[in-house]
């Protein structure tokens, strides 16, 4: 047996489509055929977040496969591009850059450092012509336009192997085609139930705050529902909960990336914050934070030797008013994607989790009181000291006088909204429940590819 390793990457496009829709059509036609072993679940794998040039979800999806020898890899990988070349036909759209790779054998470890440093950074095509070079006999690619820009996620959704490191599932329910574009039939009553029948082990099913399911997305792609979580046993049992009011057309379930922060890389200098990438930095609060048009709070950090803003955006709602409690000298960790600078600002730190560390002591001042009648007393200049105005008690060495100010702010972590979680973020809850085993064997079942599971 021989093991192969197919990367799908930019399948999807405005027009409609998407990535992991194809992959679980793939499997639906294959799953059955004897000569095909799937070792691992499809595996979705979400790149860097800041990528200008970024699909919806800028996510590649990898199958892992085991066949009876090389043959039968080419014959495959030759089907599958076909199947591809007729589905990315109707969704057509000259921004996207459809590829897919596959790599022979065991996986390089170049192609696994190329995937994780994907998820974090930039990937200049060059650099994946000179990583290829090296495994030429072993890597095949098909592009479906001009444009190449596909073949680096459709490589590093295969080289992020998620064995080592955190990883979370996916369970993606998908649409009857004459579906499509209209609205999800999902009853919110039925999300809210199974959120808090499987709470801590699914997450980011409900925001309470605006009393809104986030299971189903918006976009016109074939995709019903995705229910994220811990266990794939945990998502069969919340889909069974759903009362879904459409026909389920298949449902897949994936190994992912997702939830986990692995865009983000810690920096001891935020001269290392650079443009487009996600970083943890413990900084001190350099400026009191202030709202700017639109509803947004920024503030300022340093590390004692550079300064940078963090925005904290309206969509995340109550967030803003924690940042909007911190104070200059409070020691943080602040989390998020390095946003470019502009005309108007530098590079800025987009906030999306919020650690404070030690909370400084903040007062307020008074002008004292007359030791006389008791009266405030009134400042007679800069330096000069203060008078009353009623008995005309001078003291020409008396000051301000500081009181303390409670703060209504703890320290702890905080975090957005549901809503405005991106699908990389790692929530609070999470924290604990980091898996770094790959599993042993496939729950089954781990897809439903003909009738929905009720």
């Amino acid at each position: 047996m021989a093991k192969i390793h197919i990367g799908f990457d930019d399948i999807d496009s405005p027009y409609g489509g998407c990535t992991t829709h194809i992959v679980s059509e793939i499997i639906r036609r294959y799953y059955d055929r004897p000569w095909i072993d799937f070792i691992d679940y499809p595996c979705l794998i979400r790149l860097n977040p800041g990528v200008p040039w970024k699909t919806r979800g800028n996510g590649g999806v990898a199958l892992h496969i085991k066949v009876p020898g090389i043959d039968y890899a080419y014959k495959l990988f030759d089907e599958v591009v076909g199947f591809v070349d007729e589905y990315i036909g109707e969704f057509y759209h000259p921004s996207s850059h459809p590829v897919i790779s596959m790599i022979l054998g065991e996986i390089p470890d170049r192609i696994k450092w190329l995937g994780y440093k994907a998820v974090q950074d930039i990937i200049p095509l060059d650099l994946v012509d000179r990583v290829i070079d090296k495994y030429r006999d072993r890597v095949r690619y098909h592009l479906f336009s001009k444009g190449r820009r596909g073949l680096i996620g459709s490589l590093a959704s295969i080289g992020v192997t998620l064995d080592g490191v955190d990883y979370t599932y996916e369970l993606i329910a998908y649409r009857r085609p004459d579906y499509w574009g209209r609205p999800r039939l999902v009853d919110p009553l039925s999300v809210r139930e199974m959120d808090r029948v499987t709470k801590g082990y699914t997450f980011l099913n409900y925001d309470y705050e605006v009393d809104r399911p986030l299971i189903t997305p918006h976009s016109p792609d074939p995709v019903l529902l995705g229910i994220r979580g811990e266990e794939p046993s945990v998502l069969v049992k919340a889909f069974k909960m759903l009362n879904i009011i459409e026909p389920v057309d298949m449902w897949v379930i994936y190994r992912t990336n997702q939830a986990t922060d692995m865009h983000l890389r810690r920096i001891d200098s935020l001269s290392e914050a650079y443009v487009y990438t996600g970083v943890i930095a413990r900084v001190h609060v350099s400026s009191r934070p202030t709202r700017i048009p639109g509803g947004h709070v920024v503030f300022r950090v340093s590390d004692g030797v550079r300064e940078v803003d963090v925005a904290v955006y309206e969509p995340t709602g109550g967030f803003r008013e924690i940042a909007y409690q911190l104070r200059p000298g409070d020691l943080v960790e602040v989390y998020g994607m390095v946003r470019p600078q502009s005309s108007r600002h530098g590079p800025t730190i987009n906030l999306e989790k919020l650690l404070v560390l030690k909370l400084t002591r903040e007062y307020r001042y008074e002008a004292p009181k007359c030791p006389h009648c008791g009266k405030r007393m009134k400042s007679m200049g800069k330096g000069k000291g203060y008078r009353c105005p009623k008995c005309g008690f001078r003291d020409s060495k008396a000051m301000k006088i500081a009181l303390e100010v409670p703060r209504t702010l703890e320290t702890g972590w905080y975090q957005p909204p549901p809503r405005a979680f991106k699908h990389l973020m790692k929530p609070i809850e999470r924290f604990g429940r980091e898996k770094k085993i790959a599993p042993h064997k496939l729950y089954t079942p781990w897809h439903s590819l003909n009738t929905s599971l009720n």
